[in-house]
């Protein structure tokens, strides 16, 4: 096991949540993660994207749970409203459809009319 200072640690888990956090944005974009290839057979199953978001977030919290028992910094990686809902803890249509800020949702859109 590795010996971890207090800034090795930060730097640690900063690179966890900042993985989470990625894993959680590309599950609500549907696109590819690491959880697809746990289960191939279900892509063509529409619960599937529900259940890939729900494991995701929880994977996601439960970092940001770590970090706060360990005493480092995960506020600073996301904005305030990203930050609102990781506290709310509950993966609830109001995070699916808010959790990009408006400007990243706005390029989104303005994408898809193109």
């Amino acid at each position: 096991m590795k010996d971890f200072t207090q800034e090795n640690l930060q730097a640690f888990f900063t690179e966890k949540l900042r993985r989470a956090k990625v894993n959680f944005e590309r599950a609500l974009d549907c696109k590819h993660t690491d959880f697809d290839d746990l289960y191939p057979y279900m892509n063509e199953q529409p619960q599937f994207f529900w259940y890939k978001r729900y494991v995701a977030w929880s994977e996601l919290l439960t970092v940001v749970r770590l970090a706060e028992e360990l005493e480092i910094d995960w506020i600073s990686e996301f904005n305030q409203q990203q930050v609102d809902f990781i506290k709310g803890k509950v993966l609830q249509g109001k995070v699916l459809d808010q959790w990009h800020p408006e400007t990243e949702q706005e390029e989104t859109v303005s994408n898809l009319e193109e």
